[in-house]
């Protein structure tokens, strides 16, 4: 049997240079962490900051998390030391932001080699070469970063995210046609549970993987909303022993709560409870 799939749900920035946060990381239920050295670190702090990741990094303890290391653009004073620090550091992934084409993804893994990269989406080029980009060989997964697609448009923020459907679902069409990841952005006001369940909803219903946060505080909430629930879970369960009776039956047609049930929701069925057990494997 294939290895159970890596669960995405939640994706926390931890900032690089903060050895608490760092620490705290470590104790938190989430899927996976974004190392920032870019947005949550200060000019002055960037070099400091490249150090004190590495010495987290190398010391170890955050198990099962997938460790993703966001560095500055090649653009910046700070992107070309960032990328060579990624082939000493104990990281998993590495990912570029402000990707608006393969070129940049190029540049990366001239320096870091094999290691996997991921793409912060977050530009109007980056919507539109969304195809190029989640086809490069080395692309693991793209990040919406929303905030700066919303600074990029000009848009007003709204709940329902009007403005910001279109890029999502250009970005989701081309992460799904190339099987990578792809994570939805960050939901900023982190106190407004209601607020953060809704959206959450939407990503999740519209095919994204997971959400990135900035808060611990969103974590139990995004986890769940982005994990098979039970009703889901005793459906997929039910939907694939109605397919097989039918199949040993000689039947054509398994009916389930008064819904047909063929072999495409067979297959939706399979992958529920493959996601149900990986994340079971990871303590829930």
């Amino acid at each position: 049997m294939d290895p159970l799939p890596r669960p995405y749900r939640s994706v926390l920035y931890i900032p690089a240079s903060k050895e608490r946060a760092l620490e705290k990381a470590r104790s938190l239920s989430v899927d996976a962490i974004i190392f920032d050295l870019e947005d949550a670190v200060t000019p002055d702090e960037k070099d400091a900051a490249r150090a004190t990741l590495a010495a987290a990094l190398k010391e170890g303890g955050y198990g099962q998390r997938l460790r993703i290391v966001r560095i500055n653009g090649f653009d910046t004073p700070w992107g070309q030391a960032d990328a060579e620090s990624e082939r000493e550091i104990d990281s998993d992934d590495v990912i570029l932001s402000m990707v608006d084409g393969a070129e940049k993804l190029d540049a990366l893994s001239e320096i870091t080699g094999d290691l996997p990269i991921w793409a912060m989406m977050e530009t109007p080029r980056g919507m539109l070469n969304a195809a190029e980009i989640a086809a490069h060989p080395k692309l693991q997964g793209m990040v919406m970063g929303t905030n700066d697609l919303a600074k990029e448009l000009n848009t007003r923020f709204r709940a329902d995210r009007l403005p910001l459907v279109t890029g999502l679902g250009i970005c989701l069409l081309a992460a799904k046609a190339e099987g990578v990841v792809i994570v939805d952005g960050v939901y900023n006001a982190y106190l407004d549970e209601a607020g953060l369940a809704e959206e959450c909803a939407q990503g999740r219903d519209m095919g994204f993987d997971g959400k990135t946060l900035i808060h611990p505080a969103q974590v139990a909430a995004t986890n769940a909303a982005y994990a098979p629930s039970s009703a889901e879970i005793d459906l997929a369960r039910r939907q694939i022993a109605a397919f097989e009776e039918t199949q040993a039956a000689g039947q054509g047609v398994a009916v389930v709560d008064g819904r047909i049930v063929e072999n495409l929701h067979v297959e939706t069925a399979q992958k529920t409870l493959r996601r149900a057990e990986a994340i079971a494997a990871l303590g829930g």
